[in-house]
């Protein structure tokens, strides 16, 4: 049997890792400026989340959401203060797309609606409700095509509230900032408005926090800057530092009923073992705060650099376009001339999306071979 072959991939292997860094079988050492699509949070290998892993494999590795699971309730009780919503619920899902697809659902009970409203250029996922949610036909199949779903351009308040006013929608879905897309942030007027034509046509808002939360950008969830508090809140990537798992944070306004949402897998012993684990490097290493110091960092430095064109973002969550190379031709460029991993998207931008546990000296280097790759 062969593998269903559906990735462009580089001919590269790591087969290791340690912080920043990924190590190939032959030991060449490459800076890991990517984290696997924002995924990893605080480091490859961490001896605090190693431990915690294999401790809990040593225990119980898995047992089904029919019995009590303590690790879930401790999982739901320091994110919820770490993350300044200790008055949510917490469901445990095993991916982004599981807990977009479970938000718009959850969205849907809730108000008795159909209809979600999402912005141009989003990316919320490839499962059926969260690819029709995605602005972006290549990766919708037949089967996907819905009329639940209407898109209005990133920004426009107008166009925004036109459609919520219709009180068709059960919600409204956005990214705290566009990754996918390339780096776009919504202005935080826009989320304010955004948020007030929601509750006031009886929708409700979902912040899709999936790689832009968990401190990536200097807050613990990027709305946080906009002072905006949505209604429901997904999470994903960094929540467990490379072991699958998602989450929905619900407001308290919104009602559980038993089986309306359900999954075998999610909230799993090794899932919230890992999940624990980040949490307290988190916060013991203070890793959102070094988010912010080493994300301002570079891009500042980078706003400097002759020929780079566009640098977006906020935190360890950048976007940069260079004159006179493509995306992929520099991704390239980084990766097999200077043993840095970088990711896409589209054919500008590249997207800087490490560990929050990037140290400035690692920061430097990036810069020094990122300014002698452009030269060449």
């Amino acid at each position: 049997m062969n593998l269903f072959d559906v990735y462009s991939l580089y001919d590269i292997e790591p087969v290791e890792g340690r912080g920043s860094h990924v190590y190939t079988a032959d030991g060449t050492d490459y800076l890991d400026l990517y984290g696997g699509h924002a995924v990893i949070s605080i480091g490859h290998a961490h001896p605090r989340y190693v431990k915690a892993i294999a401790g809990q494999a040593a225990r119980l590795g898995f047992y089904s959401n029919s019995v009590v699971n303590s690790l879930q309730t401790q999982l739901a009780e320091r994110l919820g203060n770490l993350s300044g919503y200790p008055d949510y619920s917490l469901f445990l899902c095993n991916s982004g797309a599981e807990a977009n697809e479970n938000a718009m659902k959850l969205a849907s009970f809730a108000t008795g609606r159909k209809r979600i409203l999402a912005f141009r250029k989003a990316f919320h996922g490839r499962t059926s409700g969260a690819v029709a949610a995605t602005d972006n036909p290549a990766i919708q199949a037949p089967f996907n095509a819905t009329d639940h779903i209407t898109f209005v351009p990133l920004d426009d308040i107008e166009a925004a509230r036109a459609e919520l006013s219709t009180g068709e929608y059960a919600a409204a879905i956005i990214e705290g900032i566009q990754g996918v897309s390339g780096i776009h942030e919504p202005s935080a007027k826009f989320l304010q408005e955004l948020q007030e034509a929601c509750h006031a046509n009886g929708s409700l808002l979902i912040l899709d926090e999936i790689q832009s939360g968990y401190g990536r950008t200097g807050r613990f969830f990027a709305h946080q800057h906009a002072g905006v508090r949505p209604d429901i809140i997904t999470v994903a990537k960094g929540i467990a530092n490379g072991f699958p798992m998602g989450g929905v944070l619900i407001s308290p306004a919104i009602e559980a009923r038993k089986g309306m949402l359900g999954t075998t897998f999610g909230g799993n012993h090794l899932a919230c073992a890992a999940a624990l684990a980040v949490l307290d490097v988190l916060e013991e290493e203070k890793l959102i705060d070094n988010a912010e110091t080493v994300g301002q960092h570079l891009i500042g430095e980078l706003k400097k650099i002759d020929g780079v064109s566009d640098v977006r973002g906020r935190g360890l969550m950048i976007g940069l376009e260079v004159d006179g190379f493509s995306g992929p031709e520099l991704r390239r460029r980084l990766l097999f001339d200077h043993h840095i991993f970088t990711g896409g998207a589209g054919q500008a931008t590249v997207r800087l999306l490490p560990a929050l546990s990037l140290s400035m000296e690692e920061a430097d280097h990036f810069l020094t071979e990122f300014k002698k790759a452009i030269s060449k």
